[in-house]
């Protein structure tokens, strides 16, 4: 198996474990029936909580999406705002990244 398709596979699993977190979240921010207003209060708490955690999720998802994107244009490893190679120990620890470590914000 070459880099490239495992990263691949790597991006495919986080894309896959990311839509089961971002349904679960949905699921758990729809499933709120309490009438008691502390428990109703306590549970809006972590509402807020749960959004934060699907906001940055889906943010990781957009990114995934990118890289893989990029993986069928032939784009992969190159970065997006200079066009120089992205080196194969960023990737492996960074697979969605679309900029060089010189570019990086």
């Amino acid at each position: 198996m070459t880099p490239t398709t495992q990263r691949k596979a790597v991006l495919e699993a986080r894309q896959a474990s990311l839509l089961r977190r971002i349904g679960a979240i949905r699921q758990e921010l729809v499933s709120h029936q309490e009438k008691d207003w502390e428990e109703l209060a306590t549970q809006r708490e972590g509402d807020d909580v749960l959004e934060t955690l699907g906001v940055e999720a889906q943010a990781e998802l957009r990114t995934i999406k990118g890289a893989l994107a990029r993986l069928e244009s032939g784009d992969y490893g190159r970065c997006q705002t200079c066009g120089a190679p992205i080196s194969a120990a960023r990737l492996n620890i960074l697979p969605d990244t679309p900029f060089c470590k010189d570019c990086a914000p």
